[in-house]
């Protein structure tokens, strides 16, 4: 599978599934966003180990629920550590941290992970074209 956005698949429970598949577990980098108007707001993050394919967007969404915020979106960046396995919490924790820094300087780091909207269909964000 590619890494390519425009070749990864449309829906989480395809893309999860062939995640899975293609390489076996991994630990999740989760974002979740607000999408309003031309802004894009991180509100909270986390991350999840990965060790079966059997979650789908509404399982995910559920789990999402304990953040408590209304979120529009979630970007889900898969990780593994040099040997190819889950990373430990440390090395999560430490990845998430830098990673909540990129976005923050710079949004379109979501475009990097798997981002997908409120209903679990991918989705990439653009610069705003100046009117």
């Amino acid at each position: 599978m590619s890494n390519e956005p425009s070749e990864r698949p449309f829906k989480f429970d395809d893309w999860i599934a062939g995640e899975f598949e293609e390489s076996g577990p991994f630990t999740a980098l989760v974002v979740l966003v607000s999408i309003g108007g031309l802004e894009v707001v991180p509100l909270r993050s986390t991350f999840l180990h990965v060790i079966g394919n059997e979650i789908d967007w509404l399982g995910f969404s559920e789990m999402m629920r304990g953040a408590k915020v209304n979120w529009d979106g979630a970007m889900i960046m898969p990780m593994r550590d040099e040997d190819d396995s889950l990373l430990e919490d440390d090395q999560a924790r430490a990845a998430l941290r830098m990673l909540e820094s990129r976005i923050a300087e710079d949004r379109l780091v979501l475009n990097e992970g798997n981002f997908f909207d409120k209903w679990g269909r991918r989705l990439k964000i653009e610069e705003a074209q100046p009117q």
